[in-house]
């Protein structure tokens, strides 16, 4: 249980350090009028913030805790 935990909060400080390493890239791409770049990094922000989502959502964890069991 305790493994599980600490590996949930990996992957949680792993995906909130990638969100904001995209947001600063995002920031640049959009100082730079790097249009292109911008919508390709907003895609994949998306995607990492619905990660994270699923890793905060109470029934998913709940779902992981049977899994233990």
């Amino acid at each position: 249980m305790i493994t599980q935990h600490d590996d949930l909060t990996l992957a949680k400080d792993n995906l909130l350090r990638q969100i904001e390493v995209k947001n600063r890239q995002l920031k640049i791409a959009q100082e730079s009028s790097m249009f292109y770049v911008v919508e390709t990094l907003r895609i994949q922000l998306s995607h990492l913030e619905s990660q994270f989502s699923e890793l905060q959502d109470p029934q998913f964890e709940a779902l992981m805790s049977l899994l233990d069991d």
